[in-house]
Formats: C-alpha cells, sequence, structure tokens
C-alpha cells in the first residue's frame, strides 16, 4: 500500500510539485488504488493529452524516487486512513470475512496491512517488491474514451519498452489461498445495530461457474429500508425483510480473485432480529440449490445484464474493466459473449451450481456488535442443508 502512495510523490524528472503542476495545467487527474490482487495508476485527461498522459504514468511507475521523506510522510497517511477504514463497519467485516476464510493465507490480509508493517517498512523494502513485480508480464496498460488503439500502442512500446518482458528464471509464484470454514465474532453491546456477513468459498474469474454465481447473486439480491418497495420486490429475501422488519439493510456479494472467491450475504440488523435473519437467508440458499424457478431465473438473468450495462457508464470504469479482463482473462470478453453466456443459464444450472458450492457446505462467518443472539456456529452450519427425502 505504500508503494504506490510513494510514487506519485515525485521521479527522477519531476519533483513531487512539478508533477503535480503538470497534471493540473493539462487539467488532467492522476491518481492510484489498490485491491487485494490489483495495484491501479490512472490518469483521466484530454483526447490531446494522451501522449503526456502516457510518459507521466510511465514515468512514475519507472523511475520514482522512493525519497526518505516522502516515505515517512505517507506512513502517517496511510495510519490515518487505517483509523477511518476502522470507522467504516461494512469493510471492518469484510476484512474479519477475509481474515476467517483465508486464515494463515495472503488474502487473509488486510489491504492496508498491518500497523507495526507500515511503521517498519523502509525504502530497500519498496525497491524490491517494485523490482520484482513490475515487469511486462504482469502489467497492462489499457486506454478508453477518445483514444486510438494504435496510437496507443506505439505509446506503450515507446514508454514501456524497456521494462523486462519476462522473469529470469521461474516468475513469483502466486501462494494459493485455501478456504477455511470458521468464524469471527467481535461481540460489542455498545452498538446499535449488528453486522454480519457469512459465505461459501466460490471460484475466480476465468472459472465457468462464474457466471451461473452471478446470476444466483442477483437472485438472492439487496434491500435497504430506504428503498421503499415491498411483495413485488424481485428478491425473495427482500419481500421477507420488508414485510418482517427484519433488516436494515442486506447486500448479496460475490467477490472473484484469481483463484478462488467468495460467495454470501452481508446484513445489518437489530440485536433481536439476528436468528430469524440468518434463518431466511440459509432457506433462500438452499431454495436455490433446490426449488428455483425458470422465471425467477429469466428474471435475474436479465437484470444482470442491466447491471453489468450500467456499470459500464462511462470511460473510467470501462477502462477499469479492460485491465481486469486483461489480467483475468488474457483478452477483453464482448458484451456479446458475455449476454450469450448469462442466456444459457437456467434453473437447472442454477440449481447444480448452487449445490455444489452452498449445499451442505461450511460458511465463512464475520459478526460485529450486539451480536449475542447470532446462533452457534454449528447451528449455522447445520442450516447450509435440507433434510431430502
Amino acid at each position: 500500500m505504500l508503494c504506490f502512495f510513494c510514487v506519485l510523490q515525485g521521479t527522477r524528472k519531476r519533483s513531487q510539485l512539478d508533477l503535480e503542476l503538470e497534471i493540473e495545467n493539462m487539467g488532467a487527474h492522476l491518481n492510484a488504488y489498490t485491491s487485494r490482487e490489483q495495484t491501479v495508476y490512472y490518469a483521466k485527461a484530454f483526447s490531446k493529452d494522451l501522449p503526456r498522459a502516457v510518459e507521466i504514468l510511465a514515468d512514475i511507475i519507472q523511475n520514482s524516487t522512493l525519497g526518505e521523506a516522502e516515505i515517512e510522510r505517507e506512513r502517517g497517511v496511510i495510519l490515518r486512513e487505517m483509523q477511518e477504514v476502522e470507522t467504516n463497519l461494512q469493510e471492518v467485516v469484510f476484512d474479519y470475512l477475509h481474515a476467517t476464510a483465508y486464515q494463515s493465507t495472503a488474502l487473509g490480509r488486510t489491504i492496508l496491512g498491518p500497523t507495526e508493517n507500515i511503521k517498519t517498512i523502509n525504502r530497500g523494502d519498496l525497491v524490491d517488491y517494485i523490482t520484482t513485480h513490475y515487469k511486462g508480464p504482469r502489467i497492462v496498460l489499457a486506454a478508453a474514451g477518445g483514444v486510438s488503439h494504435n496510437e496507443l500502442i506505439d505509446l506503450a512500446g515507446y514508454h514501456f519498452g524497456k521494462l523486462p518482458g519476462r522473469y529470469k528464471g521461474e516468475a513469483p509464484a502466486l501462494p494459493l489461498c485455501h478456504f477455511t470454514g470458521s468464524e469471527i465474532r467481535v461481540r460489542d453491546d455498545k452498538m446499535p445495530l449488528a453486522h454480519i456477513a457469512i459465505a461459501v468459498e466460490a471460484v475466480g474469474w476465468s472459472h465457468p461457474d462464474t457466471i451461473p454465481l452471478m446470476v444466483a447473486n442477483t437472485l438472492i439480491g439487496n434491500w435497504d429500508r430506504s428503498f421503499g418497495g415491498g411483495v413485488n420486490l424481485s428478491s425473495k429475501l427482500a419481500q421477507i425483510a420488508c414485510q418482517g422488519n427484519m433488516c436494515h439493510s442486506f447486500q448479496s456479494f460475490n467477490t472473484c480473485y484469481t483463484d478462488t472467491g467468495l460467495w454470501g450475504l452481508y446484513f445489518v440488523c437489530e440485536p433481536s432480529t439476528i436468528k430469524d435473519m440468518m434463518h431466511f437467508t440459509q432457506m433462500e440458499w438452499m431454495s436455490l440449490c433446490t426449488t428455483v424457478t425458470e422465471n425467477e431465473v429469466a428474471r435475474a438473468k436479465n437484470l444482470l445484464k442491466t447491471n453489468m450495462l450500467l456499470h459500464l457508464d462511462g470511460s473510467t470504469p470501462i477502462c477499469e474493466d479492460i485491465g481486469r479482463q486483461i489480467l483475468c482473462y488474457s483478452r477483453r470478453i464482448p458484451l456479446h459473449e458475455l449476454e450469450a453466456r448469462i442466456d444459457a443459464i437456467d434453473a437447472k444450472t442454477i440449481k447444480d451450481v448452487c449445490t455444489k458450492y452452498m449445499f451442505n457446505k461450511a460458511p465463512a462467518i464475520a459478526a460485529v456488535g450486539p451480536i449475542e443472539q447470532l446462533p452457534d456456529y454449528n447451528k449455522i452450519r447445520n442450516g447450509m442443508f435440507w433434510m431430502r427425502s
């Protein structure tokens, strides 16, 4: 995390002030962010400034000075960010969920990392990380908007051509992240609401079951009290939550990584409704395995296609989608292909895939707040199957 902050602080060609002034004078925007698997450096600029934008990105990635003063300054920034994250209970719960689901593996760590690492990491660590990982096979240059593809290729060759195209010897191996059905409970009765996430292990981006799980995720859906709606909501769980006043909000999620994923539900509720909310959540999960209908699946497929198109509303999300797909699939999957793969799914597919990943599986659970009423793990585990006659 400290690494990408520091590369924005100046290069051998540009001081931090020079970099900021150049970007501002272009009317452009330069930033970076990181996820558990990817680091993204991006610039948003006018079409005419594409060559300068690519040159600046290439400069900060390949020629950052990583000065000691900048490193010390960014330490404080990240430590403050960590305090801000701790106030976002959804992020806290998902960090706990990863910690218990992928315990003792790389995915179990937070994005910002432990405090002791931030306090002790030094310039040598950052240089070693960059020289190990910032190589051609792991970098994608993507662009969207008023961009000529051929021009971008020429700029990439000119500015990134000196990056090593291959590793000397073996590429650094990605550690396998094994899933463990388990739980983390952080009880705090002073909090007004319980924040709970439950998930099963799903699959990585390139797995053929990813699309059916996305449809299943859409079937469960999301809901918030501020939405309104009632018995006519498309999600059965939303209907139940609304009519029974069982939670303040919930959202189904399907988080994919390279070789694994988390499929589950995050909800916020009163302490007195935890048991009911967990019970009906698992009932809906089991219905995906056994009784989901063709009409329900057809509606979810249409909604998923709509959501995918809405997600690509703008050059920034399109650019991010291109970069992620190239890293995950080594190609950009055209929308018509994705639509065809979604259209091919029927109720039997959903039942088969959901049974494969949910039925009688040990879930990972993370819960924070007044959670005394959260059932024992073994009881929740027993809710992951129905007795079949």
